[in-house]
């Protein structure tokens, strides 16, 4: 990735202004508080009521709802309000510009919806901060606005040329020597985004060839990033394009543990926010359908013989009407239903589905091209095969005809011959509508499993097989989460370090499997014993870590004391005999040294060490550096 100084631009970039870039410069400083970005904000109305909706959005927690900015801040945490402030700047200056051929409604549409599916399955897959997150999808594609900005024409010219034979940052880069990938990166890096967001936002369009380590966390934000931008694609896509973006989201989907329905649950809610998002930030968002009905035409009704086909004549002359039904009914074998006109036509074709309709151009009432045109505009109606009976062959006529969504034409009066050959290209193109409804059914069924089987291996990857608890991946992740959310409302945060004594000598005098059945029943004692809010996990071994959030040292102390005695009075059965254990605790709470979570558990391990030189069986605190163990 190149730095932004080494970026060949002589026009103007995207910037913060005002507020925003007041925030900007704060954010940067060591020492600065809630309070004084509170002040800072409350200078801008409409991003102060942005602060607040989304710290009170369902991503934001289940807490209490917050109706102060200062509540917001620090709900959201100074990184995310920076990078909220910054994006909401953005899209307030840049709704429109110099860029002719730039459509900058629709980009601002598309990164909007982008930002809320990359928070919605950061909160589901758990790699991240939704808040935070927000913001990289509201500005991952921020170089494609900057190119627009810094090169109107010129960019204009290289829009003009994308297409499906080349990419859109091969165009850039012969034109502009850059591309808007590289320029993305280089403004988040210079505004202070980490560079761990930063650099899958880079490689997010072409993830596979990003390098990352296979299931390391920029590997799979890569990945998201591009499933994220991948459902923006489809909220912006024309109409008819829609269906064919659905089968990589269905696979994409199960590569997160969605199946089909829970996917079409996502991207439902995910639109409705889209358009709630879009009336408070003036930004236009599609009415698209629910996803169900993008990804699933409905599937015609099976035929009495392979050969056979529904088809439904619309046809006012009485005469016309009879010599095709009769040839098509009688002599090709088709199943025929005849309509007088068009509207007669289109309550059959609601009714019946046919596969393919024949129908005159003029017809009393409804003619064929306001019914070619009624039928196009539902979702089933576009896999209906149309034939348009046309009185002679101008060029207008069939011109029309195909511009109202016709698919094949036949000179009147009617040639046999003919007929038959148009209706062989039906048949072709009925048999492979039937085997794409197939395939996307088996697509179906493989992001259904696979989505099943992402969920078995990441319960697997997160879970102690033995005790049934939270493993040490799943128990560190939890601890990292519960410090972030205590950074960021003050709130204490206790650690409790277990052990169980003298485990060694249980399984050597009664073997592993009582030794394992002892690990059960304190697993099972520890997890019933906690509160709500608490998080138990094993570390490994006879270790055990709890997590008490909004706990202090006094209260985790009083918890360490109740579960000491609650294992003490355990009797765990091991044949004809009861064995009886107990363990030691060391407990620490977060203190203003402490820089990370890590901290916190070296200094519950420190008591615990020291709990259990002193004797065992008791519990050992961790203050301002001093270890103080109570009594047995």
């Amino acid at each position: 990735m190149k730095k932004l100084e080494n970026i060949a631009i002589t026009g103007e970039l995207p910037s913060p202004k005002g507020v925003a870039l007041a925030i900007l410069e704060m954010c940067r400083r060591d020492d600065t508080t809630a309070a004084e970005i509170a002040h800072i904000a409350h200078t801008d109305p409409a991003l102060a009521g942005r602060l607040i909706r989304h710290a009170n959005s369902a991503a934001a927690g289940n807490g209490r709802p917050v109706v102060a900015v200062v509540d917001a801040i620090l709900r959201l945490g100074l990184g995310t309000v920076r990078n909220l402030a910054l994006g909401f700047s953005l899209v307030d200056q840049y709704q429109n510009g110099p860029c002719d051929g730039f459509d900058y409604r629709t980009f601002w549409s598309h990164s909007l919806l982008m930002a809320l599916a990359l928070q919605k399955f950061c909160a589901l897959t758990h790699i991240g901060q939704p808040d935070e997150l927000f913001a990289c999808g509201l500005l991952s594609r921020i170089g494609c606005l900057a190119l627009a900005t810094a090169y109107p024409a010129e960019y204009t010219n290289v829009l003009g040329l994308n297409g499906p034979e080349r990419t859109l940052t091969d165009l850039e880069q012969e034109h502009l020597q850059t591309d808007h990938n590289e320029l993305s990166a280089a403004l988040l890096t210079d505004w202070g985004i980490p560079g761990a967001l930063v650099e899958p936002i880079y490689h997010h369009e072409n993830p596979d060839a990003s390098g990352f380590s296979e299931g390391s966390r920029p590997y799979r934000l890569v990945h998201l990033l591009y499933l994220a931008k991948r459902v923006a694609d489809l909220g912006v896509a024309a109409e008819n394009e829609r269906s064919g973006r659905t089968a990589e989201l269905l696979l994409l989907g199960g590569r997160i543990g969605l199946n089909c329905e829970e996917l079409g649950a996502t991207i439902d809610e995910l639109v409705r926010q889209w358009h709630e998002w879009g009336e408070l930030l003036k930004i236009p968002a599609s009415a698209l359908p629910p996803f169900a009905q993008v990804s699933a035409p409905p599937r015609p009704a099976e035929s009495g013989s392979p050969a056979a086909l529904r088809v439904l004549l619309a046809e006012d002359d009485p005469a016309t009407r009879s010599m095709l039904e009769t040839v098509l009914g009688g002599a090709l074998g088709h199943s025929v239903m005849c309509a007088g006109d068009g509207r007669e036509a289109l309550a059959l074709a609601i009714e019946a589905m046919p596969q393919i309709v024949i129908a005159d151009w003029k017809m009393p009432g409804m003619g064929g091209l306001e019914l070619s045109r009624a039928l196009r505009a539902t979702e089933w109606g576009q896999t209906i095969y149309l034939i348009m009976l046309i009185g002679g062959e101008s060029e207008d006529e069939v011109g029309e005809a195909f511009e109202a969504g016709v698919d094949d034409f036949l000179a009147k009066p009617v040639d046999v011959r003919t007929l038959h050959t148009r209706l062989r290209a039906a048949r072709h193109y009925v048999q492979l509508l039937a085997a794409w409804e197939r395939d996307r059914a088996q697509l179906k069924h493989f992001a259904a499993e696979l989505a099943i089987s992402n969920r078995r291996l990441e319960h697997a990857a997160m879970t102690d097989l033995l005790t049934g608890l939270p493993n040490r991946r799943a128990g560190m992740t939890a601890l990292a989460k519960a410090w972030s959310a205590a950074n960021r409302s003050g709130q204490p945060l206790s650690a409790l370090l277990l052990d169980v004594d003298h485990f060694k000598r249980i399984n050597d005098s009664h073997g592993h499997a009582i030794g394992d059945n002892v690990l059960r029943e304190v697993a099972q004692a520890l997890q019933h014993s906690a509160r709500r809010d608490d998080s138990v996990c094993r570390l490994g071994g006879e270790e055990f870590l709890m997590i008490c959030q909004n706990a202090d040292l006094k209260s985790a102390l009083m918890a360490a004391e109740r579960l000491r005695r609650m294992i003490e009075g355990l009797r765990i059965k091991a044949g004809g005999a009861l064995i009886q254990t107990s363990i030691s605790i060391g407990v620490a709470s977060r203190e203003t040294a402490m820089a990370d979570a890590d901290d916190l558990v070296n200094a519950a391990d420190r008591a615990l060490y020291q709990a259990k030189q002193a004797g065992r069986n008791r519990s050992c605190i961790y203050v301002q550096g001093q270890l103080r163990c109570n009594p047995h």
